[in-house]
């Protein structure tokens, strides 16, 4: 499948923690990165998430925000 998406990172999932709605799922991209990912239970049993499957995170944002927590008001 081709996607407009080009934040697409490839990885190993590394804990998937299933609740009755939503799912939270980890996946290792490598380098000491994981992404954490909540998304719906039905889905994650839909795309037979389990741990040491590969998985790739697709990101795809019309805004970031950035913060540089240093507590500043400026």
């Amino acid at each position: 499948m081709s996607l407009s998406a080009r934040n697409q990172f490839k990885g190993k999932v590394v804990s998937v923690k299933s609740g009755s709605v939503m799912s939270e799922v980890i996946i290792d991209i490598g380098g000491g990165n994981r992404i954490v990912s909540l998304i719906s239970s039905s889905s994650a049993k839909r795309l037979k998430l389990k741990k040491g499957g590969l998985a790739t995170a697709v990101i795809k944002a019309t805004e970031v925000i950035v913060s540089t927590d240093t507590g500043d008001t400026e």
